[in-house]
């Protein structure tokens, strides 16, 4: 049994699926309102920070995080680079929204992983654990 209060960790554990839901609706909706990949990739970092914060006996696959971090880095590279050589990206307006919504998205993504590899890094490596 950890240290931590009972209280915090159950509000915590409550707040889980509010957190993400907004951290997914300012991604999804970063096209058309402030907001966006980097700040709803912010949010879903925090839900990682969050749950080490209250039970840091739990462990994460850092490894895991990182090729996915990796993967999502390459999909952010290769999805413009085919809607730029795509011969509809003119004539479409729905294919501009869904490119839009879908770098968000991979930024969000991209963004959660990498501010949860750094916290974890700082946690781990430079705290001495």
């Amino acid at each position: 049994m950890n240290n931590n209060s009972e209280i915090i960790a159950r509000m915590t554990g409550l707040i889980y699926p509010l957190i993400i839901m907004f951290g997914f609706y300012v991604i999804l909706n970063g096209h058309s309102s402030p907001g966006g990949g980097f700040q709803g990739g912010a949010i879903l970092a925090s839900v990682f920070i969050s749950r080490y914060l209250v039970s840091p006996d739990k462990n994460l696959k850092i490894k895991s995080l990182r090729v996915a971090e990796k993967v999502l880095f390459f999909c952010i590279v290769m999805v413009p680079t085919l809607f730029l050589f795509s011969s509809e990206q003119s004539r479409i307006e729905i294919v501009h929204l869904t490119y839009l919504i879908l770098m968000n998205l991979l930024i969000g993504l991209k963004v959660a992983s990498g501010l949860t590899i750094i916290f974890f890094r700082f946690v781990f490596y430079e705290g001495g654990k």
